[in-house]
């Protein structure tokens, strides 16, 4: 039986996608790689890319030469949750107050991990987690 091996997108619906877009780039230090009026695409790793889409622009079907992407949308604060090493923690602290991203909650889990909660300007929860988090 065939088994998935990565989320290839995480998709997150703003309203400013420009607004969005810049912190993913500017703090997050995301890859954008696509950029149209109705989206942007940011590389995360190899195989994990972050797709923000203006709110309401995926309500109807799209139809391309290949096929058809069915329509999507999602309302609300949403969270997404992106991996770094033990040892970056320090460094993305520093690095968010550099930027002036407020650093909404800091847990340290009972497994020895860490995780940074923070807000991007469409009020979506980011957190940058160290990557043991979920180890199996």
């Amino acid at each position: 039986m065939p088994h998935p091996k990565a989320i290839l997108e995480t998709v997150l619906y703003v309203d400013d996608l420009d607004a969005a877009a810049a912190f993913y780039e500017n703090v997050l230090q995301l890859v954008p790689i696509h950029s149209d009026d109705r989206m942007r695409v940011f590389g995360v790793s190899n195989e994990n890319f972050l797709l923000l889409f203006r709110s309401g622009e995926t309500g109807s079907a799209i139809d391309l030469p290949g096929g058809t992407i069915p329509p999507h949308d999602g309302r609300g604060r949403m969270h997404v949750a992106f991996s770094v090493g033990k040892d970056e923690v320090s460094s993305w602290r520093d690095h968010l107050r550099a930027r002036g991203v407020g650093i909404e909650s800091e847990v340290q889990w009972p497994n020895g991990q860490t995780s940074l909660y923070l807000r991007d300007p469409a009020g979506n929860l980011a957190e940058i987690a160290t990557s043991g988090l979920w180890d199996r």
